[in-house]
């Protein structure tokens, strides 16, 4: 097994923005023009003219060059703030026809205090929710900018409401028992509102250099993760706080991951990733983990604008702990502890909702996480051999991630979102040492 040697040195700040610190790099003084891709200049003169262009004039054009490259990649940020600043001053939520026409099979009412009436709450009195399937399909191609490494792929399918209760196949069981172990059923109170969710998936890390089929020793390693899960979520509706556990079993190393990987890269005539046999516990080895939250809804005194805060711990396969903010702004009709990008770790409950409401809603969402992350599986290994992994002092502790999204959901059952995700650098230094970015789609419908 190769490891690299340690190093308990810490260079530079731990986030240089949430885009690509490879390809161009925000510093927290200002735009660096220094960068190691190069890209073409831009000039209008004939070869001969280039040629006998003086030094300064080239530096000149390379200067405009970076200036326009980031100049791009910030007008991005601020247009997207900007849609969501707006959009909270003219998107109202018109809920007086769905209460309506929905009076009995939805957990969604309003308050009848005039204090409570801009926000939506929870209540118990009422019967189970249906059933809704979610598909996601994370990617980094879904990103602004070509890149396929890092964390490149993911998809998983979630079953939530009434089926997900009694499901055939599931982790309900050991779950119950160390929740009650833990003492989680007695955080809420008695009437709390109980909701179950099933999921399966997979996903995968790749380094930068697919077509290198030897190891790469200061870059992130090949990894792979296909799993099952179960989560249960309780309301507590006079608090206005929603717990949330989940118990996650899987398989590191599996081969499915990195041939299904390679099958679309056919397909799209592009180039193998060559390097999969030496993946992280190559061959499979069983991990696991569990992820306990609370959330807290935070009045705002609109009914279009929604907060809330989330604290999450987790110990496994990926052992961290953290503390996030989340918004949604627009027609927003879902109950706020249904909508959860809080609680997504890469592909895992990248659903984002357990909504099993059929809602005619709109909305978008952003928020960030600050994590402190004690370790990753999939950089540092398990207990079987690896060819290449890091040890806990090559990587950062703190990671700073954030996410902006939109959602469309229609009256039929049918939901659709886009998110865009960043996370930043995780490894100190070398060719791995670069912030994450990639892009989901999810749908779903409520059966």
């Amino acid at each position: 097994m190769v490891q690299k040697e340690d190093d308990w040195s810490f260079n530079g700040g731990f986030m240089n923005g949430l885009i690509d610190s490879k390809e161009y790099t925000l510093a927290s003084a200002g735009f660096s023009a220094a960068h190691t891709q190069s890209r073409p200049e831009f000039s209008t003169t004939s070869p001969d003219a280039s040629a006998k262009a003086s030094p300064l004039s080239k530096t000149r054009l390379g200067f405009l060059s970076d200036s326009l490259f980031y100049l791009r990649a910030v007008l991005v940020q601020v247009f997207a703030a900007v849609l969501l600043i707006s959009t909270a001053h003219y998107a109202k939520a018109d809920t007086s026809d769905y209460l309506a026409t929905k009076p009995h099979n939805q957990w969604l009412q309003l308050a009848a205090l005039v204090e409570d009436e801009k926000r939506p709450l929870l209540t118990a009195e009422v019967k189970k929710s249906k059933t809704s399937w979610a598909l996601s399909f994370d990617n980094d191609l879904l990103a602004p900018g070509h890149r396929d490494r890092d964390y490149t792929y993911g998809t998983n399918l979630t079953y939530s409401g009434e089926s997900a209760v009694d499901a055939p196949i599931s982790l309900k069981a050991p779950l119950a028992a160390i929740d009650s172990l833990l003492g989680v059923q007695k955080l809420s109170g008695a009437g709390a509102i109980d909701n179950y969710s099933v999921e399966i998936g997979l996903y995968g890390f790749t380094p930068k250099e697919l077509d290198r089929t030897t190891i790469n020793e200061t870059d992130r390693p090949y990894a792979s993760l296909v799993y099952f899960s179960s989560s249960h979520e309780q309301i507590d509706t006079d608090k206005n706080l929603a717990w949330n556990t989940t118990l996650t079993l899987g398989v590191l190393g599996l081969g499915i991951v990195g041939d299904l990987q390679n099958a679309a890269h056919r397909e799209t005539q592009s180039s193998d990733a060559r390097g999969w046999n030496h993946q992280i516990s190559d061959g499979g080895e069983l991990t696991g983990r569990y992820v306990i939250a609370r959330q807290s809804y935070i009045a705002t005194g609109s009914d279009s604008v929604e907060l809330k805060s989330t604290v999450q711990a987790s110990v496994g396969y990926l052992t961290e702990t953290s503390w996030g903010l989340s918004l949604r702004t627009g027609k927003i009709i879902s109950p706020w502890a249904s909508f959860n990008p809080d609680l997504i770790s890469y592909g895992e409950k990248s659903t984002y909702s357990n909504n099993t409401a059929s809602t005619n809603e709109h909305y978008f969402w952003a928020g960030f996480s600050l994590k402190a992350r004690f370790y990753n599986a999939f950089l540092q290994g398990q207990f079987r051999d690896s060819d290449f992994s890091y040890h806990y002092s090559d990587l950062r502790p703190l990671i700073v991630e954030g996410w902006a999204g939109y959602t469309y959901a229609f009256r039929q059952g049918y939901r659709v979102s886009y998110v865009l995700r960043a996370q930043s650098s995780e490894i100190r230094e070398g060719d791995g040492d670069r912030n994450v970015v990639w892009g989901g789609l999810i749908f779903a419908k409520t059966i």
